[in-house]
């Protein structure tokens, strides 16, 4: 192993590298573009008993043909409208009446906004019609919702064709060969989005939007470095699964992953900034479920390793996964709560390590950072703050500098 432990570079170009000398060549995939917003309004949203039905009614600026269908297990009512402005009074996500215990909605995907109704029990809609604008009323959609056995749900819900989610294809790969990145590729996620709020915070802020304002502010004060090449992963309020995080970090060829997150807890108490890497024991899940993805194609730096033996491809993974761990601890622990502990409060254990899936790329240093508590009322107001944002921002760029820097120097 010595000789292939003297061509490790600390950059996440290291494994690539290696992967092309040994196994000829990787692949890489291409983000998609996003789509423009239609013109299409929702106005508002109403949730009442109606004949002994739960009624959900949505205003709109014009007629829509919506998809509705269900899933079971949690049983929700899933409505899929084209791409809309929510133009609402105020802000209804968790507002829930009778058969719908929850309410969530938002960008699902470029195209395609979604309601999502967690609903208390099992059911399905009994009635579903447009009207037409009518005594200063808007187009407006109604559903009625009733009760039904789990059964009856999964034959009356079930998607259609017509009505299924749409499975994004992915592009043609291009050309088996990359140089090597002029700049270092920062890839900065903003979590959640979209159809899914994350936590709410006790002033009824969504987690969501305090991770794009930060992943927005984070993003421009590196790209006003003019050190780096800076990917964000969405600059807008839309829905992400979290492989597409990974998928779009590992597409543009990362040296670094952040995924900007705020976070909550029942003891209001609690507060501080927190970050996490991908801890050992779910490192090595991962590593036995990349081997065995797609006839084990594509799980390291874009290399297909399905033709090399069992032994050969854990080896590979292990190795790669335990490298890029090691680089993202040493930011974590070396860098980042160096820089933001000389700002903010940092909480207990502030270096933590957990399995969270948008961690999981085996050849990109990726941490996660919890940039406080909004469960806290102070805390809350306190990431709020443009003027904390902006704090905050500068330390995690300082450490991104402190990070590379060290990194280089290390390699020479």
């Amino acid at each position: 192993m010595s000789l292939i432990l003297k061509q490790i570079s600390p950059r996440c170009l290291w494994f690539r590298r290696l992967c092309a000398a040994i196994l000829a060549g990787f692949v890489l995939v291409g983000a998609g573009l996003p789509v423009q917003a239609s013109g299409l309004e929702v106005r508002d949203i109403r949730i009442g008993i109606h004949d002994g039905a739960t009624r959900f009614v949505v205003d709109l600026s014009d007629k829509v043909e919506p998809r509705v269908f269900g899933l079971p297990d949690p049983f929700r009512v899933v409505i899929d409208l084209p791409e809309v402005n929510f133009l609402l009074p105020e802000e209804r996500i968790g507002d829930g009446a009778g058969l719908i215990e929850k309410l969530r909605y938002g960008l699902f995907r470029p195209g395609t906004s979604r309601f999502v109704l967690d609903l208390k029990t099992p059911a399905k809609i009994s009635k579903q019609f447009l009207l037409r604008p009518d005594g200063g009323k808007p187009w407006r959609l109604v559903l009625d919702i009733v009760p039904t056995s789990r059964d009856d749900f999964i034959v009356a819900m079930r998607p259609s064709a017509a009505t299924a989610p749409r499975v994004a294809s992915q592009p043609p790969p291009p050309p088996l060969s990359r140089p090597p990145n002029e700049k270092p590729v920062v890839v900065i996620d903003a979590g959640h989005g979209g159809v899914d709020p994350g936590a709410i915070g006790v002033s009824g802020v969504y987690e969501k939007k305090i991770a794009l304002d930060y992943s927005r502010e984070v993003a421009k004060r590196l790209r006003d470095t003019g050190l780096y090449e800076v990917v964000m992963t969405r600059d807008r309020d839309i829905f992400l699964p979290l492989r597409e995080r990974v998928r779009i970090a590992r597409a543009a060829g990362a040296d670094l992953f952040l995924s900007i997150h705020a976070n909550t807890h029942p003891k209001r108490s609690t507060n501080g900034f927190s970050v996490y890497t991908l801890s050992n024991n779910a490192s090595d899940k991962e590593a036995a479920a990349l081997a065995a993805l797609e006839n084990k194609s594509d799980v390291i730096g874009g290399v297909d390793l399905g033709d090399y033996s069992d032994d050969v491809q854990n080896i590979l993974i292990d190795f790669a996964q335990a490298k890029t761990n090691e680089l993202s601890v040493k930011f974590a622990r070396g860098n980042l709560v160096g820089e933001i502990g000389q700002r903010a409060r940092l909480l207990g254990r502030p270096w933590r390590s957990a399995g969270f899936a948008v961690l999981k790329a085996p050849d990109v240093p990726s941490v996660l950072l919890e940039l406080g508590y909004i469960s806290n009322p102070a805390e809350e107001r306190l990431l709020l703050s443009p003027a904390h944002r902006e704090k905050m921002s500068a330390a995690i760029v300082r450490a991104v500098g402190n990070y590379f820097a060290e990194t280089q120097n290390a390699r020479l």
